[in-house]
């Protein structure tokens, strides 16, 4: 379950794990491969600088009423990412401080009253905007593992890996055509969350720790610390 206040606490917290991470970093690494196919880490740091403009947008819309999409189009995302990731640290760090410092502004200036307006994300999903600091939060712990520096699955604060597994299971793969009937069981003794398509066939059982867990449901992992009873671990749709 989201907490505006919470969430917006605990983006502020990732943001300084991620800012001490990238400070220790040299011009080499940040042109080196990330663990996303097709970024650097470059690519990786502009496009988390760009993501907390974009929900600056969502939440100044939620905040006023004026309709303002998150990114000007597909292709602008795109290209003001790949413009940006060969810059030098030092301007990565600037750009992620600076544009840090004003989504934590923007979610701060928005009223209670207004946490429940809706507004529209990339790929037209619609979203409250008292929910706008969780995206952001998992745009920030999730691109931090993405990095490879050091920054693992493990690594990620417990609160923050059981929120996503909610999200994840309950939300994003809930009834999902492509995906049979999941029972995830986490081997921490966790309660149990059932995803994947309804139906009368009886689920899948998939067990692992947390972590690894929501490495494979976020397509972090091939699932190769998960134990799957019965059946081979299914292929997962990516996240897009």
């Amino acid at each position: 379950m989201t907490d505006y206040a919470r969430d917006a606490a605990a983006v502020r917290g990732a943001t300084d794990r991620l800012m001490t991470s990238v400070s220790r970093l040299d011009e080499t690494a940040l042109t080196e491969s990330s663990l996303l196919p097709g970024w650097t880490r470059g690519h990786v740091l502009a496009h988390l600088a760009r993501n907390a403009d974009a929900l600056v947008n969502l939440l100044t819309w939620a905040r006023t009423g004026e309709p303002a999409p998150m990114y000007a189009s597909e292709d602008a995302r795109d290209r003001e990412i790949e413009d940006a990731a060969a810059r030098l640290l030092p301007i990565h760090l600037d750009d992620l401080r600076t544009s840090a410092f004003r989504f934590n502004a923007a979610a701060a200036a928005l009223p209670a009253h207004r946490r429940p307006f809706e507004v529209t994300m990339r790929r037209g999903v619609v979203e409250q905007a008292g929910r706008l600091p969780f995206r952001r939060l998992v745009e920030v712990e999730l691109h931090h593992v993405d990095l490879g520096v050091g920054y693992t699955l493990a690594d990620l604060p417990a609160a923050f890996v059981e929120q996503e597994l909610d999200f994840l299971a309950e939300e994003r793969f809930a009834g999902h055509p492509d995906i049979p009937p999941l029972r995830l069981v986490s081997a921490d003794g966790g309660r149990a969350r059932h995803t994947g398509r309804a139906g009368a066939e009886p689920p899948l059982t998939v067990e692992g720790s947390p972590a690894a867990l929501l490495g494979w449901l976020s397509g972090r992992t091939h699932g190769a610390d998960l134990y799957c009873r019965d059946a081979p671990l299914p292929s997962l749709p990516p996240l897009g």
